[in-house]
C-alpha cells in the first residue's frame, strides 16, 4: 500500500501545522517539515515541541530563509526531501504541500488512488513550445543570472537584469536538458526522489544553473523529473486542485466550498482561507473516514469562470475602428434569430432553408464547427469571426450572391447584436423567449462545463437558480437596448400566434409562416 511523505513547506499558523501534522500522520503516512527561517523563531519552537513525540514527523535538517521567485524555495525543498528519505524508508511516495493546502479526499481514497498507477504526477510543460508563462520575462529566466529579488529588492533586481541585457553576458541552457515548466505541486515516487538527489550530488553544472534562474521552482523539478524519468510513467498534472483569477491571484476557498472541492479529481486542495475554520474541521474528519465516498465530476475551474466571467459580459472583444468604419451596406438586411435554446433555433433555420430561399446560417459566433463557406481563413476560429464580424459577414452575403441573409446568435452575444443594428444596413432581431425546465437547466450545465455527471444534487440546486437567473438577464440586457426591429415570440404561445411575428421577420406569406411556426420543439419541448 502506498505511503506518502507529506514535503511541508510552511512559514506561520504554528497550529495548523500542528493539526494538519498530526491529522495526516495518523493514517500511517509522514510528514517533512520546513519552517522558513525568516519566521516567528517561537512559532518553530511551538511546533518542534508540539510533534517532538510523532514518530511520523520530521524536520529538514537546515532551515532557509525563503524568497518568492528564488532558488531558496527549492533549496528548502531538497533539505525536507533529504530528510524524509533518511527518516521514512517506508515512504513510497512524496508530495508537496504548503501550509495553506488541505486533504479533499479521504487516506483510503489517496492510497489506492496511487496504487492504481506506477506514475509520477507533475506538470512539466516544454518551457519554449508552451503558453504556460501567459506575461513577464520567459526567455529571460533562464539565459541571464537574477541575484536579486524581484518583490524585495526591484531597483537591484532590473539593474542587474538590465546591464547583462546591454553588454549580452547571456548563458548557455545545459546541452542536454530540455527545460520543463509547471506547478510546484508534485507526487512523485519514491525511486524518481531518489534519482533526483543522486542527479544533484552529480551535477554541480545544472545545480549552478538553477540557482540563478528567476522562479526555480516551477522549472527545477519538473525539468529534472522529464529528464530522468521514462514519458510513459509521468502524468503531466498536479493533485492538489488550485485556481487563478484573470489577475493571476490563486483563488481562496471558504466554507461553503466543501461539496465543490470534494467532487473535483484531486487529492488535495490550495489555498484554505485561514478563517475557514468549518471547512478545515469537516475535511479533517474526512479524511479519516474509510467508508467514504466521492463522486467526480471536475467542474470547478469551467464554473468558477462562468460565475466570475458574469460580471463582465460584452466586454471579451473591443470594436476595432475598421469595424466601427464599415458597413454590410444599406441596401442589404441580416436577420438575426436570438435564441438561447440552439437546437429549437436550428430546427426553425432548417424549416425556413426549405420554405424560403434564403441562405441562413446557424450559430456561427458560438459553435466553431457551424459549417461554413473556404472564406480565406477568416472564418477559421471564434477569435478570428468575433474580431472581423462585420467584414465576414459582408463575405457571407457575397459569396451567397444574396441582399438578404438569416444567422443565429446567442443571447449572451449582446455586443454583436449592438454593433449589427447600429449598421447602416436594415437588422432585424427575432428572439424566441423559451421555457426552462430544471432538466434542460441541468442538461445544459453539463453541456457547457459547469457540471459533471457525477456533481452532486446539492451543488446542482444551488447552482440551478445563477443559471436560470443569468438567462432571464440576458433577456433583461436584449430588451434594455431597444432595438429598433426587435419582435418576441415566445415558445409557450400557439403557433397561430407565433405565425404572425415569423411573417413580419421574414417578409412572407402566413401561411408559409404558419408551418414554420409548427416545427417542432419551436412551440413545445
Amino acid at each position: 500500500m502506498a505511503r506518502i511523505a507529506f514535503i511541508l513547506l510552511c512559514h506561520k499558523d504554528p497550529d495548523a501545522i500542528i493539526g494538519q501534522a498530526n491529522m495526516l500522520t495518523a493514517a500511517g503516512d509522514y510528514m517533512s517539515i520546513h519552517f522558513d527561517a525568516r519566521a516567528n523563531p517561537e512559532h518553530y519552537r511551538k511546533i518542534r515541541a508540539a510533534l517532538a513525540d510523532n514518530p511520523n514527523v520530521t524536520f529538514a535538517s537546515k532551515r532557509i530563509k525563503c524568497g518568492w521567485g528564488e532558488w531558496s524555495l527549492v533549496q528548502a525543498t531538497l533539505h525536507a526531501i533529504e530528510a524524509a528519505v533518511d527518516a521514512f524508508p517506508r515512504a513510497t511516495h512524496f508530495y508537496m504541500l504548503s501550509g495553506d493546502c488541505a486533504a479533499i479526499k479521504s487516506a483510503r481514497y489517496a492510497h489506492d488512488f496511487l496504487d492504481a498507477h506506477d506514475v509520477d504526477y507533475i506538470e512539466s510543460f516544454d518551457y519554449f513550445a508552451s503558453d504556460w508563462i501567459k506575461t513577464g520575462m520567459k526567455e529571460e529566466r533562464l539565459i541571464y543570472r537574477h541575484f536579486f529579488n524581484e518583490r524585495n529588492h526591484k531597483r537591484l533586481f532590473y539593474a542587474s537584469f538590465n546591464i547583462q541585457k546591454k553588454l549580452r553576458l547571456t548563458r548557455e541552457i545545459p546541452a542536454d536538458l530540455q527545460i520543463q515548466i509547471g506547478s510546484q505541486w508534485w507526487c512523485l515516487r519514491r525511486r524518481t526522489i531518489e534519482w533526483i538527489l543522486d542527479f544533484t550530488r552529480k551535477r554541480r553544472d545544472v545545480m549552478r544553473f538553477f540557482r540563478t534562474t528567476w522562479i526555480p521552482d516551477e522549472t527545477f523539478f519538473q525539468t529534472l523529473v522529464r529528464h530522468l524519468v521514462p514519458e510513459d510513467e509521468i502524468r503531466t498534472r498536479t493533485l492538489t486542485f488550485l485556481m487563478f483569477t484573470d489577475y493571476g491571484m490563486p483563488v481562496t476557498f471558504y466554507n461553503d466550498h466543501y461539496d465543490l472541492l470534494l467532487s473535483q479529481d484531486a487529492l488535495f486542495a490550495r489555498k484554505i482561507s485561514a478563517e475557514a475554520t468549518e471547512l478545515k474541521t469537516r475535511l479533517g474528519a474526512l479524511y479519516a473516514d474509510e467508508t467514504a465516498r466521492f463522486n467526480i465530476s471536475d467542474e470547478g475551474r469551467s464554473l468558477f469562470k462562468f460565475l466570475t466571467g458574469r460580471g463582465r459580459i460584452g466586454r471579451r472583444f473591443a470594436l476595432r475602428f475598421w469595424e466601427t468604419e464599415s458597413t454590410l451596406g444599406r441596401e442589404r438586411e441580416l436577420m438575426i434569430i436570438v435564441c438561447k435554446k440552439w437546437h429549437v433555433a436550428k430546427r426553425m433555420i432548417d424549416k425556413i432553408r426549405q420554405i424560403t430561399n434564403v441562405p441562413a446560417i446557424e450559430y456561427l459566433f458560438n459553435e466553431e464547427n457551424t459549417h461554413l463557406p473556404d472564406l480565406g481563413g477568416i472564418q477559421a476560429t471564434l477569435g478570428k469571426r468575433t474580431r472581423h464580424r462585420r467584414a465576414l459577414m459582408r463575405m457571407l452575403f457575397d459569396y451567397f450572391e444574396t441582399d438578404r441573409l438569416i444567422v443565429c446568435m446567442d443571447p449572451g452575444n449582446l455586443d454583436l447584436l449592438e454593433d449589427f443594428c447600429n449598421d447602416r444596413s436594415t437588422t432585424k432581431l427575432l428572439e424566441i423567449q423559451c421555457e426552462f425546465t430544471d432538466h434542460y437547466l441541468v442538461g445544459h450545465a453539463r453541456r457547457v462545463g459547469l457540471a459533471g455527471e457525477q456533481t452532486p444534487k446539492e451543488t446542482l440546486e444551488r447552482l440551478l437558480p445563477t443559471i436560470r437567473g443569468d438567462i432571464n438577464f440576458e433577456s433583461d440586457r436584449i430588451r434594455d437596448a431597444e432595438f429598433e426591429n426587435h419582435s418576441i415570440m415566445k415558445q409557450s404561445n400557439d403557433p397561430e400566434e407565433n405565425a404572425g411575428l415569423i411573417a413580419r421577420f421574414l417578409d412572407i406569406a402566413p401561411d408559409k409562416a404558419l408551418e414554420i411556426a409548427r416545427t417542432d420543439h419551436l412551440y413545445a419541448d
